[in-house]
């Protein structure tokens, strides 16, 4: 497996490198957001360990680049010493795959590194895999097994975010902030526009993808066992 790790603590950094390394991972250090964002142009990594705080381009902004820019699809991991839930849901916002806050756990690390290589089954760069759902970031095309799926703006807008965050529970606030960003809906909102996503990307089909983890939030799965 191949990592990217752009950090500009050196000890942690470090520490990082040598603990994946043991583990027979190819590394790469990049110490500043610029150098971070010239690797993950013109090299290719399964996992990209991301510090917020970066010299150069900050790491929200190197993540929104990634996306954006460099149209890479990469699973992000970030790291910081912010364990505010804003500063989780800027991160996210800006393309984050999963979050971590420091001081954390080496081997921690390294399990969240594995499962996003693992869980996360992407075609070409441009397209997001979660069981047989795909979605296309370049032709906004959605489809399951095979089947043409249409969705409108804002239903697409929840579907990417659900695509970019797979098999993790995302909170209710999380989600409508991703899609309406500071104007807040109404209460029944983003519940309405759930179900009639469910209703094409689910109701068809014999396994359901979206679900509803009571008193948490939503994940978009094809691993989630238990019932709603």
């Amino acid at each position: 497996m191949n990592v990217l790790v752009i950090e500009d603590t050196e000890d942690i950094a470090a520490s990082i490198h040598d603990y994946l390394e043991v583990l027979g991972y190819e590394i790469d250090v990049a110490g500043d957001g610029v150098t971070g964002l010239h690797f993950t142009v013109t090299r290719n990594y399964d996992v990209v360990i991301l510090d917020l705080n970066l010299p150069g381009i900050d790491g929200v902004d190197l993540c929104r680049r990634i996306r954006r820019d460099a149209q890479r699809a990469v699973p992000i991991l970030m790291l910081t010493s912010r364990s505010s839930l804003e500063h989780k849901l800027e991160g996210f916002r800006s393309g984050a795959d999963d979050y971590m806050t420091k001081p954390f756990c080496l081997k921690e690390l390294a399990a969240r590194v594995k499962v996003l290589s693992e869980r996360v089954h992407r075609l070409p760069d441009t397209q997001l895999m979660v069981g047989d759902l795909m979605l296309d970031m370049n032709t906004h095309r959605v489809s399951r097994a095979g089947r043409q799926i249409n969705l409108n703006r804002k239903l697409y807008r929840i579907m990417l975010y659900f695509m970019q965050n797979p098999h993790r529970v995302i909170e209710r606030e999380e989600l409508e902030y991703a899609v309406w960003q500071d104007k807040t809906p109404d209460s029944d909102a983003l519940r309405t526009h759930l179900c009639h996503l469910r209703q094409v990307i689910d109701k068809p089909f014999d396994q359901p993808l979206l679900h509803t983890v009571r008193g948490f939030g939503y994940m978009l799965t094809d691993e989630y066992a238990e019932g709603e």
